[in-house]
């Protein structure tokens, strides 16, 4: 007969430590709203790929979903739920929770080649696919009144509003965030692994 795997006291507990931190980075991503209205920056998605990396996969699927459940929250997909809140709850959810299994496959992948390729790519594509998953979501679910935001803000065609208004300047934000602080990154999953 098959036992159970024993829980891991530490990784539980550091689980629970990036949960919270994931949640209180969300709220802090809500305050940077009354000083850049124009943007909602993901600033989350760093303990999102540490937690991939030292605990593995799964983890960041948490940690993703736990951000998700954040922006539902904090009332940073408001606009998106008062058209459809059953796609916007699902596109919420889906999107933080692939960034951060993303993220942990990726560290896993490449982890045996270099653990700081590992980390760096997995910096890069927690927000690929965060911000990808929602670019999909919003033509999947949002395109009609998306194309009439658009024509108000005199954007050339829906893409362009997409990607430009919606998107563009805060995915390059979020990525410069995770690229600057892959050091840091770097660092502190060597430090949680045990490694130098």
């Amino acid at each position: 007969m098959k036992t159970a795997k024993p829980i891991n006291t530490q990784k539980l507990v550091l689980l629970a430590l990036l949960t919270a931190i994931v949640i209180i980075l969300q709220i802090l991503a809500i305050l940077t709203k009354t000083l850049l209205p124009a943007f909602s920056i993901s600033l989350v998605l760093m303990p999102i790929v540490i937690g991939a990396a030292i605990i593995g996969t799964y983890a960041g699927g948490w940690l993703g979903l736990a951000f998700g459940f954040a922006v539902l929250i904090s009332g940073d997909a408001a606009a998106f739920m008062a058209i459809n809140p059953a796609a916007t709850i699902a596109v919420v959810l889906l999107k933080g929770s692939l960034a951060g299994l993303a993220a942990g496959a990726v560290y896993r992948m490449l982890a045996g080649k270099s653990k700081i390729i590992a980390a760096i790519a997995s910096a890069i594509v927690a927000p690929v696919v965060n911000t990808a998953v929602f670019i999909i979501g919003s033509y999947l679910f949002f395109l009609p009144t998306l194309t009439q935001w658009g024509e108000a803000a005199d954007a050339a065609n829906v893409t362009a509003y997409i990607f430009l208004t919606l998107v563009g300047i805060n995915f390059l934000i979020e990525l410069g965030i995770n690229l600057v602080l892959c050091p840091t990154i770097v660092r502190l999953i060597q430090i949680g692994q045990g490694t130098k």
